[in-house]
């Protein structure tokens, strides 16, 4: 009796070391998100993401791919300066996943098939030479200016000086856009028609007489901005409505068809508030505040 009551002991000893001695209870694993991934969490992704477009917003993708890196360093995103017409063409036909504009995109363009996303506004400043002495235009004289109405500097309170119109060339999203504002679409007389906003900025730095338009962000001391009816050309007038030449930076993408997991995720952290400072360092106005 002795012997079973002892090997029944023995057994209850064993279950409960058993119970004891058993593998350790699971523990939450560390995040393996890389550090400022995306709200929630999100898995480290790997691919890549085509960008193609307007040159004005060169400033701009370039921060946000920049910053991208340090949420998802496994996705690489290219970017092709090649003009805003371009860049809706290579959306339109997908060798680009987000066509960049810097114009809205026309009727005839989303009618076949791509939807247009503001990412943020610019400025379109009008500058002239620093050796100028003029400081503030109407956009009543831009448009005269820009339709060779007045030609000398002498008619707008300048010097006696001819005028030399310098701008880009058709298809670019600046200029569709500076033609939009002031109803100059295709009565534009150009001393000079130039394939990137750095070409016009140099090109009015070094011209005599010279007057352009670029990208607010693309203003640097090599050239002077003037004034439009008054008001300087910045961040904030651009935000109040108050300067009136400005247009939108957009993101074209197919309407039907879903982007690719790697480009979805660039697309939502360009579109994130917590960016907001992305654009204001690249001097323009991002549409999500």
């Amino acid at each position: 009796m002795k012997k079973v009551s002892a090997l029944i002991l023995s057994l209850a000893l064993c279950v409960g070391l058993l119970a004891g001695c058993g593998a350790p209870a699971a523990t939450q694993s560390p995040s393996q998100s890389p550090a400022g991934s995306p709200a929630g969490g999100s898995a480290a992704l790997t691919g890549k993401v085509v960008t193609n477009g307007s040159t004005s917003m060169e400033k701009v993708i370039g921060a946000l791919i920049e910053q991208f890196k340090t949420v998802q360093p496994g996705v690489t995103v290219t970017y092709d300066p090649t003009g805003s017409g371009t860049g809706v063409e290579a959306a339109k036909n997908g060798t680009a996943d987000i066509g960049l504009a810097s114009r809205a995109l026309k009727d005839a363009e989303k009618d076949g098939g791509l939807t247009e996303t503001v990412i943020a506004k610019d400025g379109i400043a009008i500058v002239v030479n620093p050796a100028n002495g003029v400081e503030d235009l109407t956009v009543e004289q831009i448009a005269r200016i820009a339709r060779g109405e007045i030609a000398n500097w002498s008619e707008v309170g300048g010097g006696d000086a001819e005028i030399a119109f310098i701008g880009r060339e058709a298809g670019s999203g600046t200029r569709g856009a500076f033609e939009e504002i002031t109803e100059t679409a295709d009565v534009c007389v150009y001393s000079q028609e130039l394939t990137s906003t750095g070409a016009v900025v140099t090109a009015v730095a070094t011209t005599p007489g010279a007057i352009g338009y670029v990208s607010l962000s693309s203003v640097d001391d090599t050239v002077k901005a003037l004034k439009v009816a008054g008001v300087a050309p910045s961040e904030a007038t651009v935000l109040d409505g108050t300067y009136a030449i400005q247009r939108p930076f957009v993101f074209a993408t197919k309407t039907d068809e879903p982007l690719s997991e790697a480009a979805q995720a660039f697309y939502d952290f360009a579109m994130d508030s917590a960016n907001a400072e992305l654009y204001a360092a690249a001097g323009v106005v991002p549409a999500a505040n």
